[in-house]
């Protein structure tokens, strides 16, 4: 794109495009000839999608950013951990999807609202405003209490384990090894059938634990009651004890290489098996969302660098002595 040949193959390539996307920093498309303003002259109804690191106004606009500044800047590394813990990031570069997949809503949003209109636009996201929307439920609250410790509002989320207010949306460590993870966030409404099915009927009326706040108060003591109750069997049987005694929320806590093997990603199709290219069969997860009349599948992987090129070079109209001056000055690969 350095080099007008370039830059001409792409605003041929503008003229019947539906959506351009870049991810450059503040002020490359401009140097390059490709901002919004120069596209849509060539073509007004295309959609321009921008994904940048910090939006595309303020004092930071252009800096460079990657997964881990977002998820620091967006406060993410904060809310993830417990109570006074120090910042700690997810893994699985969550700021780089949450930002694509927002940009693709957008776009999505944009060809729709061009069917309708019949207008092109420019589509911006980026890192910082994706992360923090992915946490909105969290920003939200930090903003209403001002960053107030979790312990302080009865959040068991991000509370230590040894901690929670509720100790009925804990986890606990089951015979054999397995965690489990109780999602009781109504507890009053469970503690007595709980309790029963933990064989510890005796605390249900005790005055430590008779209700929520007496149970937040004493959490110490009841967690390591359920500590030691949860390490006499294995998680397999107190999922059938739990199942048969109530309308508990409840889950294994799982690795990733386990999930191939779950019977209820299995059911779903979650996880897809695919022919690379190169490295043969292997899984991926596949996308979460299920159609009943256009059921989709993953049919390609992603493509080498350049491995289209010529490909879309001759769709358009160039003959392939002009293809292989344009790899000899560099233009292409």
């Amino acid at each position: 794109l350095k080099k007008p040949e370039g830059v001409d193959i792409v605003l041929k390539m503008v003229e019947d495009a539906d959506v351009f996307v870049q991810n450059f920093r503040k002020g490359v498309a401009e140097r390059l000839g490709l901002s919004y303003e120069v596209l849509r002259e060539v073509n007004p109804r295309l959609i321009y999608a921008s994904a940048t690191g910090y939006g595309p106004k303020g004092p930071d606009a252009g800096m460079p950013a990657l997964d881990s500044a977002a998820q620091a800047r967006s406060g993410l590394m904060y809310a993830t951990g417990p109570d006074g813990a120090d910042p700690y990031p997810i893994q699985g570069v969550v700021g780089d999807q949450i930002g694509g997949i927002t940009l693709g809503w957008g776009i999505l949003a944009a060809l729709m609202a061009r069917s309708i209109h019949g207008i092109g636009q420019r589509v911006d996201a980026s890192h910082l405003g994706s992360s923090i929307w992915l946490q909105g439920l969290a920003v939200s609250m930090g903003l209403l209490t001002q960053d107030r410790p979790p312990s302080e509002i009865n959040n068991s989320y991000h509370s230590p384990r040894d901690a929670a207010f509720n100790p009925l949306a804990n986890f606990y460590k089951c015979k054999g090894g397995r965690w489990i993870m109780l999602a009781n966030f109504q507890a009053d409404r469970y503690w007595a059938d709980f309790a029963r099915a933990l064989g510890i009927e005796e605390l249900i009326h005790d005055a430590k634990f008779h209700d929520m706040d007496a149970r937040g108060e004493n959490r110490g003591d009841l967690i390591a009651i359920l500590d030691r109750k949860f390490a006499e069997k294995t998680y397999h049987q107190w999922a059938e004890i739990l199942e048969r005694s109530g309308d508990f929320i409840f889950s294994p806590v799982q690795r990733l290489s386990e999930l191939e093997d779950d019977p209820q990603v299995i059911a779903n199709g979650y996880i897809a098996d695919v022919d690379h290219p190169t490295l043969g069969p292997i899984k991926l997860a596949d996308h979460p969302l299920r159609y009943s009349e256009t059921p989709h599948s993953i049919r390609t992987v992603a493509p080498e660098l350049g491995q289209h090129t010529e490909e879309i070079l001759l769709e358009m109209g160039f003959d392939w002595e002009t293809i292989a001056g344009l790899q000899k000055k560099g233009v292409i690969l």
